[in-house]
């Protein structure tokens, strides 16, 4: 096992790391964790029992089917989870940041049925048999390299913590239109806040982007 110490953090070893984290996403629930008191039962059936006698009253977590990054993932929730809340803590997806929590700054955007949407305003039970893509998506896409290396060469942000939101408008709008004007740009990420300031550096990385993916296409046509 290699130490952390001794890895060079690289473009190359991100990707494999987070297409190893998305690979490791369980498919089907093996388990059923009380979110009241912690104990953990062998079926959906013996944690419902559990709530009818221990825990009266109380509305208990249901299971959701969830198409993410191509793979469908059961999980157990609470009904009034929200999508972002739902990656963060069932799924360990933590690209999708927790801000605003108001659906104002774009932190928390992800990609649903090719629309950039704001986890935090979507409740995860409405998202069942729809096809979500997030940052950890792309990121492990090889398409999306050329993206993910313009925002790093153009160093497009500060803190780095809205970047993950600016990266996923910036593919939703790239999905819809492949050769953008900057104006275009502009318009599609103005739901993204950036508190460091770093928005003119988006445009250009993502021009960037554009051009070099339009080289690789004519050079792999």
């Amino acid at each position: 096992m290699t130490d952390a110490k001794d890895m060079t953090f690289t473009l190359e070893t991100a990707h494999v790391k987070v297409s190893e984290m998305i690979g490791a996403i369980p498919t089907t629930l093996s388990e059923y964790r009380c979110p009241l008191c912690g104990k953990i039962f062998g079926s959906y059936a013996d944690i419902k029992q559990h709530y009818a006698v221990e825990h009266v009253g109380a509305i208990p977590p249901t299971t959701v089917v969830l198409n993410l990054n191509g793979k469908n993932c059961e999980v157990l929730i609470e009904p009034h989870w929200t999508l972002k809340r739902t990656l963060q803590f069932r799924l360990g997806l933590t690209g999708a940041k927790h801000m605003c929590d108001k659906g104002v700054c774009g932190s928390c955007t992800v990609i649903m049925d090719g629309r950039a949407v704001l986890s935090c305003q979507m409740l995860a039970v409405e998202c069942e048999g729809h096809a979500i893509q997030t940052v950890e998506g792309i990121a492990a896409d090889p398409k999306w390299k050329p993206l993910v290396d313009a925002y790093c060469r153009w160093d497009a942000m500060q803190c780095g913590y809205c970047t993950p939101g600016f990266l996923v408008s910036a593919k939703a709008l790239l999905d819809k239109n492949p050769n953008p004007t900057e104006q275009e740009i502009k318009e599609a990420l103005s739901g993204n806040i950036c508190i460091c300031g770093t928005y003119p550096r988006h445009a250009q990385a993502i021009l960037e982007a554009v051009e070099r993916m339009s080289e690789g296409a004519v050079t792999n046509g």
